[in-house]
């Protein structure tokens, strides 16, 4: 299943004083199975963009695809498409209402038209995809750590069975080792599922390390869209628009100028290491 958008646009309060153009003749294509990051400094319009995604806002003009079909057509099934394309919110409190951790996970589900019993199979499952114990399942999310909580807004959507899962800032807020835990296991659902993931995020670092593609929103318009290399490679238009590369890009363009021969497009940590120890052998081997 892909999702396709022609020519969309949004207008907050259009024709009043307040009138904002949040999307301008946006385009994309979001094929199956790819890990894409959406990044853009605050008021670029990601956070707009994917709330299209599942027709929780409908475009102000243009069209959006899914597997074909116009989301905008008459009669078009949209709890169908929301049950395919699922979305966890930036704060998910947002999304826990139930008594117990079990049920709320089960509330997509049952609302799917499985039975109680149907429901809490596919919860569990969502559960221990990501990370929660038995233990948990008649806490209140509530009295759950900040991290817990966003873990049981994903397992909530992860049990309709999504085909592509959307997840903006899901990060926020958490310490190091949180943050680390919640993108760890995003990558493990994505791929041993194959699902289609679209990761909001601000963090540069955690972009380059986990997503095979990025696209760049400023002023509600596509600024790039490709691999993190080519994407990074312009890292000076990024800063002029609020943006920055991931540290070691700064530190390999740096050593690049200083004469060595590193490869200043790696974008990861691991990637930045292996280069630099491959200068430095060569250097070694050249001095032997």
């Amino acid at each position: 299943m892909s999702l396709k958008l022609e020519h969309v646009q949004y207008t907050y309060s259009p024709s009043t004083a307040y009138e904002i153009h949040a999307l301008k003749d946006v385009n994309l294509e979001i094929p199956d199975g790819q890990f894409i990051g959406l990044i853009g400094h605050t008021g670029s319009g990601k956070s707009t963009l994917v709330q299209h995604l599942n027709g929780l806002v409908k475009a102000t003009s243009g069209h959006i695809y899914f597997n074909g079909e116009d989301i905008y057509a008459d009669g078009y099934d949209m709890r169908k498409l929301r049950s395919k394309v699922g979305l966890v919110f930036q704060y998910p409190e947002h999304q826990l209402f139930e008594m117990d951790v079990l049920s709320d996970i089960c509330f997509g589900p049952k609302n799917q038209g499985l039975s109680k019993e149907e429901a809490e199979v596919r919860a569990r499952e969502a559960m221990r995809m990501v990370g929660l114990s038995e233990e948990y399942e008649k806490q209140s999310p509530f009295e759950l750590s900040g991290g817990q909580k966003r873990r049981v807004a994903i397992a909530g959507v992860l049990a309709m069975e999504p085909e592509i899962l959307i997840l903006d800032e899901p990060t926020a807020g958490l310490d190091p080792r949180g943050r680390d835990e919640i993108l760890d296991q995003i990558s493990r659902l994505h791929k041993e599922r194959g699902i289609t993931i679209v990761l909001v995020s601000h963090s540069m670092e955690d972009v380059a390390k986990y997503v095979e593609r990025i696209i760049v929103m400023n002023q509600g318009e596509v600024l790039h869209d490709g691999a993190p290399r080519e994407v990074f490679r312009h890292y000076k238009e990024l800063e002029s628009v609020g943006l920055a590369a991931p540290q070691v890009t700064y530190i390999l363009h740096t050593l690049k100028e200083k004469g060595f021969g590193v490869d200043e497009d790696a974008t990861t940590i691991e990637e930045a290491r292996d280069t630099i120890l491959r200068v430095f052998r060569d250097k070694v081997k050249k001095h032997d």
